[in-house]
């Protein structure tokens, strides 16, 4: 059986360029992520090979298109990614880590004792139940749900000229475009998908941005949808 000591990775070269001082810290969260966070079910052994260039590093990109100062809120932090590696990143930045599942709180609050994140806190619960509690300038998100749904969560946290940044793959000009009816409705925005950390990460991560236009607090139901044979259900995936 592999020990978590044999699952670290160390990390390349150019996260020790990309992390500079934070470096340290980091490396304590990746070996985190390949014991813990293995052993716990909260990311798949098959990752942990990849944890620096196809999830630390891509998700510390994201750094380059949040203000200094902001208000972040990382809906469904799972494991903390993207929120975990911005609170290291970016000290000057107020981190709410929003979780609904209690064995990944349980694990993403030993992450902020451990590696000293007082930038970062942990709530337990879900985004449409404490909209009238947070408010954020930035709102981000990885693998979490389908844009039209994850902005029904995201959008009303957001304070006007606030972002959604929903980490995404290579299909997001397409979701975005099937989406933005969806977006509109919820609350006036306007969107766009940009790609972050060009020369730093190969390939840059792709991020679909959604950015409100309003002062309204509270998302407009969109209109329903028919949809042949009544419409299928789909369920929230992590």
């Amino acid at each position: 059986m592999t020990s978590g000591a044999d699952r670290r990775v160390a990390p390349p070269e150019q996260a020790r360029t990309m992390f500079g001082e934070a470096l340290p810290r980091v490396v304590r969260y990746a070996d985190l992520l390949a014991d813990a966070g293995v052993e716990r079910g909260l990311i798949g052994p098959r990752e942990v090979p990849r944890l620096w260039e196809r999830h630390l590093m891509n998700c510390a990109v994201v750094e380059e298109v949040i203000p200094e100062g902001a208000d972040v809120v990382d809906i469904g932090s799972g494991a903390g990614l993207p929120g975990v590696v911005l609170g290291l990143v970016r000290p000057d930045l107020a981190v709410t880590l929003l979780e609904p599942l209690l064995r990944r709180t349980v694990f993403l609050r030993e992450c902020v004792e451990l590696l000293e994140l007082t930038n970062v806190t942990v709530h337990r619960g879900r985004a449409e139940e404490v909209k009238a509690d947070l408010r954020a300038d930035i709102v981000t998100a990885r693998a979490v749900a389908p844009l039209p749904r994850l902005a029904g969560w995201a959008l009303p946290l957001l304070r006007k000229g606030g972002s959604l940044l929903a980490l995404k793959g290579e299909q997001a000009e397409t979701e975005l475009e099937d989406a933005r009816a969806d977006l509109s409705a919820q609350r006036p925005c306007v969107a766009d998908v940009i790609r972050v950390g060009r020369g730093k990460v190969e390939p840059a991560t792709t991020v679909v941005r959604v950015t409100v236009t309003s002062e309204s607090d509270h998302a407009t139901p969109s209109r329903p949808r028919r949809a042949p044979g009544g419409g299928k259900k789909r369920g929230r995936k992590r």
